[in-house]
């Protein structure tokens, strides 16, 4: 799709006053409003409603949601961290729940129309089948990889995770080779160090996995197989509500190819659990106190 700058500039001759101001806004403003409603965008600028609506069909976008993603694509590409926090900040405090939990509800439906079962299958296939299976994410997509690690670690055996600067990396995936799998988060800015890894793993063979936020991201260029899962944001935070989910599924969906193992480990996790007291819903009552 045409970049939403481009589109507002080759339209300019033909807007109105009231367009002329929502371009103007949106040119200098994105940031906030990538997180406005078509309302709140027009009482920004001093316009109606209908206004703003019309003007994303002015510069032949389907209507407000299409604009609206247009601008978060942006947000995105272009914004620092100190930016998201200015952005979020002009957010009311009545309205910031609902605002974020809006934004990753719209993440995961985004999420659902974007990735492609196919992909999925291959990837649930590749991970099942491989050697090894090395988990790169680094700085914001540590915590969905440490995730993703520690429970297709009860699934099978040989999962290694990757994180920290590059020359650590390097160092973990030293035998990495065409028997194994390098699964790789990537969201906006794209950390150049999991870039570098994935690289590294493709050329010594490794089938490569990405998750990242479209089919277009530089890190979906070295992928065998790419799911894509969106992160659109509200804040300094990177939002991982839709990667978890994909990454819940690809767990069932693997332990459901890899069952009789999965349910051996398992079997003998909860043994250990339960003979060491590890919940407290396992204790007898006495020892609940």
């Amino acid at each position: 799709m045409e970049g939403l700058l481009k589109r507002i500039e080759n339209h300019r001759s033909r807007f109105s006053k009231g367009q002329n101001r929502i371009a103007d806004y949106i040119v200098r403003y994105y940031d906030r409003a990538a997180l406005m409603t078509a309302a709140k965008l027009g009482e920004a600028v001093g316009v109606s409603e209908s206004t703003v609506v019309r003007f994303a069909y002015s510069i032949g976008l389907d209507g407000y949601p299409e604009m609206q993603e247009a601008m978060q694509e942006l947000l995105r590409r272009r914004q620092t961290t100190l930016q998201r926090s200015q952005a979020a900040a002009s957010i009311p405090e009545d309205e910031m729940l609902h605002t974020i939990l809006t934004l990753d509800m719209n993440n995961i439906r985004q999420t659902m129309d974007l990735i492609d079962s196919e992909s999925f299958s291959n990837a649930v296939h590749l991970i099942a089948k491989a050697k090894h299976v090395y988990i790169i994410g680094i700085r914001s997509a540590y915590a969905a990889a440490q995730f993703f690690s520690y429970y297709l670690s009860f699934i099978r055996e040989d999962v290694v995770i990757v994180s920290g600067m590059e020359q650590d990396a390097f160092d973990k995936m030293i035998r990495i080779g065409s028997d194994d799998v390098c699964f790789g988060l990537s969201f906006p800015r794209y950390n150049v160090h999991t870039l570098n890894a994935m690289r590294f793993a493709k050329e010594h063979g490794a089938k490569i996995i990405v998750m990242t936020d479209n089919q277009e991201s530089p890190a979906a260029a070295l992928s065998d197989c790419t799911l894509c899962a969106r992160s659109d944001i509200a804040s300094f935070a990177d939002s991982l509500v839709a990667p978890l989910s994909v990454l819940n599924a690809l767990l069932s969906a693997v332990g459901k190819a890899r069952q009789d193992s999965a349910r051996k480990s398992l079997a003998e996790l909860e043994r250990i659990w339960s003979r060491e007291g590890m919940y407290l819903m396992d204790r007898e009552p006495e020892d609940r106190a």
